[in-house]
C-alpha cells in the first residue's frame, strides 16, 4: 500500500454558511456522507480521493488530509506529540515545508507560534533521525501542514490544497470588491441553474464586475471542472505523487465538459473598466466563448425569453450615508425584476437587509452566506409570468 492510497479522515474546508452545498459536492463525487461542520465536512478518503477533489471541487478551499489527532494542554505538549509523527514519510529531507494553524480556546493566543512550535518538532526530528532538516517558511511551493486545535483538541493534517480552492487562476483582473469565486458558485449553485443549463436555459448576470458569477456560471453549465485552471496544488510534492494518475484525472474532467449546452449567458455593467476585465477573465476561464458581455445601465440589460436565473449583486454599503445613497438602485431592481424578469428565478445576493427591502418583492428563500466576515443573504424573489393567483 503506498502512502496516496492510504484511507484516513478527509476535512474540506468552507466559509460558514457553504457546508451544505460542498457537501453535496462530495456526495455526488461518491465520497462517504460525513459530519456536516459550520465551515467544512468531514468524511474519509485516500490522497488519490484528495486530488480529485482538488480538481472538481467548487464551494472548497482547503482539502486536509488527517495525520494525527491528539491532545494537546499547551505548546509544549503540542511540540512533543509532534516530534512523534514520522515526518520523514511525507516531506523530503532537501525539501520544503510550511505550516499554517487555526486555533481557539487553547492559552495561546497566536495562531503563528502554534506553527513555529510544530516547525520546530519536525525540524527537531529531521535533526535526531537523519542529522538535516528541510526548508521552511511561508511559500506554498512544497510540502503544507495544517494544525486545527481547539481547546485541548489538536489535528495535524497534510494541506493537499496549497494555495486555497477559490484561487481558480483566471481573475488576473479583479476589479473592484471582487466576489470570491467559491461564494459566486455557491449562490449559483443555490438557484438550481444546473438543472436549468442542461435545459437550455440562460444566466443573466447585471452590474457583473469582473465576471465571477457569469464565469463560475459558464463553468458549471460545461461542467468544467475548476482545477484544470490551476496548474500546481500541494499533493504535487508529496511521495509517492503520481503525474500520469493526475494526467489521467485532468484528461477525464476535459472529456467530461459539455459546451454545448444551449442557453445564453449575459453580463453587463455600466463600467466599461469592469467589462475589459471581466472579458479578460473569462478568456483566462477559457469560458470566453460562452458568455455575452456587454456595456450598459443594469436596466437595459436583454433578458431572453424562457427559464432562467437573473442575479444581482449590487453594493451595500459599509456606511450610513452610502446604504442611503443605495436605496434607489435597490429600487430600481426591484421594478427590473418586475417588469423585465417576469417567469424567471430572480436572486440578489446583498450584506445589506435594510436596503433589500427597497426591492419591494416577495422572497421566496433566502439563503445565509458570508462574504469575508460579513453576514450576507442570498435572496430568492418570486417572478411570475401573470399574476400570482394565475402561476
Amino acid at each position: 500500500m503506498t502512502l496516496f492510497s492510504e484511507t484516513a479522515p478527509v476535512l474540506v474546508t468552507c466559509p460558514k454558511g457553504m457546508s451544505g452545498f460542498l457537501a453535496t459536492e462530495l456526495t455526488g463525487m461518491g465520497l462517504p456522507d460525513g459530519e456536516t461542520l459550520d465551515a467544512g465536512v468531514l468524511t474519509r478518503g485516500t490522497l488519490e480521493d484528495c486530488m480529485r477533489l482538488n480538481l472538481h471541487l467548487r464551494t472548497g478551499h482547503r482539502v486536509l488530509y488527517e495525520l494525527k489527532r491528539f491532545d494537546a494542554s499547551g505548546p509544549d505538549a503540542l511540540y512533543a506529540t509532534a516530534r512523534t509523527i514520522d515526518w520523514e514519510k511525507y516531506i523530503p529531507a532537501d525539501g520544503y515545508f510550511r505550516v499554517d494553524a487555526s486555533i481557539r480556546d487553547t492559552g495561546v493566543t497566536d495562531s503563528r507560534f502554534a506553527a513555529v512550535r510544530v516547525k520546530d518538532a519536525v525540524a527537531d526530528r529531521f535533526m535526531e533521525r537523519l542529522g538535516r532538516r528541510p526548508d521552511s517558511g511561508p511559500l506554498t511551493s512544497g510540502v503544507c501542514l495544517f494544525l486545527h486545535w481547539r481547546g485541548r483538541r489538536a489535528t495535524l493534517y497534510l494541506d493537499t490544497t496549497g494555495d486555497p480552492l477559490p484561487r481558480r487562476g483566471y481573475r488576473k483582473r479583479p476589479h473592484t470588491a471582487p466576489m470570491q469565486e467559491t461564494l459566486a458558485a455557491a449562490c449559483i449553485l443555490a438557484s438550481d441553474w444546473p438543472a436549468m443549463a442542461a435545459a437550455g436555459g440562460h444566466f443573466v448576470a447585471p452590474m457583473c464586475g469582473s465576471g465571477t458569477l457569469a464565469i463560475e456560471a459558464a463553468l458549471i453549465a460545461m461542467r468544467g471542472a475548476p482545477g484544470l485552471l490551476r496548474d500546481d496544488f500541494a499533493f504535487m510534492r508529496l511521495p509517492g505523487f503520481n503525474p500520469a494518475a493526475w494526467e489521467r484525472l485532468t484528461e477525464e474532467a476535459e472529456d467530461a465538459e459539455t459546451p454545448d449546452f444551449g442557453g445564453r449567458i449575459i453580463a453587463t455593467d455600466h463600467d466599461p473598466a469592469a467589462i475589459e476585465a471581466a472579458r479578460d477573465n473569462a478568456r483566462n476561464a477559457g469560458v470566453g466563448d460562452f458568455i455575452e458581455f456587454a456595456v450598459c445601465d443594469f436596466r437595459e440589460t436583454e433578458v431572453p425569453d424562457g427559464p432562467g436565473v437573473v442575479m444581482l449583486n449590487p453594493e451595500y454599503g459599509e456606511r450610513l450615508g452610502e446604504a442611503r445613497a443605495l436605496e434607489p438602485v435597490y429600487r430600481a431592481i426591484g421594478d427590473f425584476f418586475k417588469q423585465r424578469c417576469r417567469g424567471k428565478k430572480g436572486f440578489l445576493f446583498t450584506g445589506n437587509l435594510d436596503l433589500a427591502k427597497h426591492v419591494g418583492l416577495r422572497t421566496r428563500r433566502r439563503h445565509i452566506l458570508y462574504n469575508a466576515k460579513i453576514e450576507c443573504r442570498l435572496l430568492e424573489y418570486e417572478l411570475y409570468e401573470g399574476t400570482r393567483k394565475q402561476a
